[in-house]
């Protein structure tokens, strides 16, 4: 990974010292210079996630919202009722350069197949940026932004808004104060009910387009894509999540939350090698291969053991769809059905279930009766986000941390696009030892115009 560069010695020296008197999973620094009153944040994407990130930012007392954007007017009219001193753009590009000495930060809630371009140009222009999980959706996109954040020193902020609850924080600490011995084994979970109709659309794809709306602009939400001719209900404004021209799937959209607590708390690095089941419908399907993601993941990654596990490799396991954890590893709770979304920590000692949302549960229950959860204040995300950008606080997941990480969860759909086979990742060199195909994957080609 690279390290600092151009940076000039007092910024470097603060860094260091920070960094010394901080644990690593919070280590990003606030910006050095003179504080701010008031944060001039402005929102690209202000529907569906958008529209809560916009209220969450809206409820900070110290945020002024110049500026927003959506290439759905349906979206920025709901949104400028709500904020009618923002200036309003259809074009983010545009708001970029028209507002760039207007603003201070910057939150990101469209598609993933356009959070590079945006979130990049706005860091390049020195702006704070708060990006949605996934950060993007390639491997060297993450890459890119995970480097030029720790360059540049702007705040960053991914959107995995639970790392700031009480429960992950306090399962990071639980894992970090050794209660369960050492990991062996971690299984992650994500079977949410109802999920199909909007992340796991089946397909075909329409062979034929329909009118695009007045209220749309198809060619800006297209971005960086293939052009495709628009498709009433399959792609905007939710379904585009199962589509590989713009989403990354199931495991790529929730992988962040479930993985957050575990990747700080056993202060995981990249993985040595990862590898793919999927249902067998799709794997046999040429057509749907080639265009969604499928309705069932099963993903293992094998990561270097260091001082928190029990061997020299700790093997992760993703289970969503038809897959499911052991089932002796959900007999491990007991008291009612095992969470749908979680995470569990297999240790020498016990084990540790993470629901997502929820308190963390030490197992067996009766064994760590005594075991009473931390103190811990009651966080906002969001918040802290503009408090970190107005030099008061210090980020959760700042792109430091939480682009690893991200990284690791969108190789997992790599290895989705290569199944039943064992890819060995060289992170530093960013591509496989023993799989030239499988690179392919890491990098999209843009669209003319996009690049």
């Amino acid at each position: 990974m690279k390290k600092f560069s151009k940076i000039n010695r007092r910024k470097f020296l603060n860094r260091s010292l920070l960094f010394v008197l901080t644990p690593p999973f919070i280590s990003q620094l606030p910006f050095f210079g003179k504080k701010q009153v008031k944060l001039r944040h402005v929102c690209v994407g202000v529907g569906g996630m958008g529209w809560h990130d916009l209220q969450r930012f809206m409820a900070h007392s110290d945020v002024e919202i110049v500026a927003i954007c959506d290439v759905d007017e349906n979206h920025l009219n709901r949104a400028a009722e709500a904020l009618p001193q923002a200036k309003k753009y259809k074009d983010w590009r545009e708001l970029l350069k028209n507002e760039k000495s207007n603003f201070d930060s910057i939150n990101v809630s469209v598609p993933d197949h356009n959070h590079y371009v945006i979130a990049k140009q706005s860091m390049d222009a020195g702006k704070h940026v708060y990006c949605q999980k996934p950060m993007c959706h390639d491997v060297a996109e993450i890459r890119s932004l995970t480097e030029l954040a720790q360059s540049n020193g702007v705040i960053t902020q991914l959107g995995t808004q639970h790392a700031s609850g009480k429960g992950d924080r306090t399962a990071v600490q639980w894992i970090k104060e050794g209660h369960i011995g050492k990991v062996e084994h971690v299984y992650l979970c994500s079977n949410r009910p109802g999920a199909t109709e909007a992340y796991r659309f089946v397909g075909p794809r329409p062979k034929e387009g329909d009118p695009v709306p007045d209220h749309l602009d198809w060619e800006l939400w297209t971005g960086t894509a293939p052009m495709r001719p628009y498709a009433e209900k399959i792609y905007h404004p939710a379904k585009w999540r199962a589509w590989q021209d713009f989403g990354t799937g199931w495991s790529g959209d929730i992988g962040c939350h479930i993985l957050d607590a575990v990747w700080k708390g056993l202060d995981l690095k990249s993985p040595k090698s990862v590898h793919a089941k999927v249902q067998e419908s799709w794997e046999q399907s040429t057509e749907r291969r080639k265009d969604t993601w499928p309705q069932s993941n099963h993903i293992t990654w094998v990561f270097p053991g260091n001082r928190l596990t029990a061997s020299k490799e700790l093997k992760v396991e993703w289970f969503d769809g038809e897959f499911y954890p052991p089932e002796e590893v959900r007999a491990l709770y007991s008291v009612e059905d095992y969470p749908a979304e979680s995470a569990m920590l297999v240790g020498t000692k016990g084990a540790l279930l993470i629901p997502h949302t929820k308190m963390p549960v030490l197992l067996p229950e009766k064994q760590f009766s005594g075991v009473i959860p931390p103190e811990l204040e009651e966080r906002d995300h969001y918040h802290h986000f503009v408090d970190a950008c107005l030099d008061r606080t210090r980020v959760e997941s700042h792109f430091e941390v939480s682009g690893p990480m991200s990284e690791t969860v969108i190789l997992g759909t790599v290895a989705i696009r290569q199944p039943n086979t064992i890819l060995n990742w060289d992170a530093k060199r960013m591509r496989f030892r023993n799989n030239s195909e499988a690179d392919g994957y890491l990098k999209r080609t843009y669209r003319e115009g996009w690049g």
